[in-house]
């Protein structure tokens, strides 16, 4: 009997191997009309980030053209996209976000 019991646990054992997610970062694009104060809120409530660490990522999304926000999974990826385009609609800033995969 206790052969069969490790033959079924060694077979359930094999079904549950899991796959880390994928993750994607989030990247914020620099644009002519929307204001740097904007991007820095935007870095603090939806990503989360230090005063500091958003006024450092907004400066090299001005001087660069693009920054990294954050590495998310595929869906809180999503989210986060969605918040940054609803905000800015709000506010009336072009202000785009976009993912790519890590």
């Amino acid at each position: 009997m206790a052969r069969i019991d490790e033959q079924i646990e060694n077979e359930f054992e094999e079904e549950l191997e899991l796959e880390e997610p994928k993750l994607y970062k989030v990247i914020l694009l620099n644009d002519d009309y929307t204001s740097m104060d904007f991007v820095i809120i935007i870095l603090t409530q939806v990503f989360h980030q230090s005063s500091e660490k958003a006024t450092a990522v907004m400066y090299k999304i001005h001087e660069t053209g693009s920054g990294l926000c954050g590495v998310y999974t595929y869906e809180i990826a999503e989210t986060k996209i969605s918040q940054v385009h609803t905000l800015a609609k709000e506010h009336q800033f072009p202000l785009r976000a976009t993912m790519e995969e890590e």
